[in-house]
């Protein structure tokens, strides 16, 4: 089984050199089994990239450059000079050796909960290797004082041999509170909810900003809400089993995710067909 390991913090980032040596562990630990290792990530700090590729169209190619992680220097590792999906497509597509057969991003500074999960990167690569029908884990970590990244590089370990029993495609999203092994509560099903990273502005109901002539700058003070990287106020958690709200209780989250798809709901198809009914004028001869 070849594992292709990427994130959105940049090679450089800590955890994806904590979750590489958990994966060199679980490897010798299953050194019986054919397992490699192979480490594609941004050369630089994508996050909120969501499953953005960049310009594409006016490049002739990627930049790339050989790392040795400390502790593994026996795994191949590239940075790219690309965002973590593009890394992805390409490491699936041939320009590092064969078609990984899972792929594992983060471990991310920070958690993905709530509707943040569509901007983060650490999960845009892992839907991004599902369109290729590929599996994947993204891992998150709360960021807190005192916090590392080694129960949630253990934790990440531990979902390898049950997510390579899945069906292809299937992405799981794994967000752990930064806190000890000890203090730990356990590991539940996290809801996704409707947590943002950025709160609404307040300032009344007219445009605070009309009186702007063109080439005026001001500045707009950004709210962080509760899906940030320390996790913050979540009092808006509807239920218990809501990711953050779970979070926040000590609680590690795992979610399964899918990427983009047609909606097929009977309510989705009776508007597009209405909307195909009033645009059908447009183009009667």
């Amino acid at each position: 089984m070849r594992i292709l390991v990427t994130n959105d913090d940049g090679i450089h980032a800590p955890g994806i050199k904590a979750l590489v040596l958990a994966l060199a562990k679980w490897q010798e630990t299953n050194a019986s089994s054919n397992h490699e290792i192979i480490v594609i990530a941004p050369d630089d700090n994508h996050s909120g990239a969501g499953a953005a590729v960049g310009e594409v169209f006016s490049r002739d190619g990627v930049k790339i450059e050989r790392f040795a992680l400390e502790g593994a220097e026996h795994i191949e590792a590239y940075g790219l000079d690309a965002s973590p999906a593009l890394c992805t497509i390409i490491g699936c597509r041939g320009a590092f050796g064969p078609r990984p057969d899972l792929i594992v991003s983060g471990i991310n500074e920070g958690v993905n909960v709530g509707n943040s999960i569509l901007h983060s990167g650490t999960i845009g690569a892992a839907l991004t290797g599902s369109l290729i029908g590929i599996s994947g884990l993204a891992v998150s970590l709360q960021t807190r004082p005192g916090a590392t990244f080694d129960v949630a590089a253990t934790l990440a370990a531990g979902l390898i041999d049950e997510l390579t029993l899945a069906g292809a495609g299937t992405v799981l999203s794994l967000n752990v509170p930064g806190c000890s092994l000890a203090e730990l509560k356990g590991i539940r099903y996290g809801r996704v909810a409707r947590a943002g990273i950025i709160k609404e502005h307040h300032e009344g109901t007219a445009n605070p900003h009309a009186d702007m002539i063109p080439g005026q700058q001001r500045k707009i003070e950004l709210k962080l809400g509760a899906a940030v990287p320390s996790l913050g106020d979540v009092t808006g958690e509807v239920d218990s089993i809501d990711d953050g709200a779970l979070i926040a209780g000590g609680y590690a989250t795992l979610t399964a995710l899918r990427t983009v798809g047609e909606d097929i709901t009977q309510e989705s198809a009776e508007v597009v067909e209405r909307a195909l009914a009033s645009l059908q004028h447009h183009v009667t001869r």
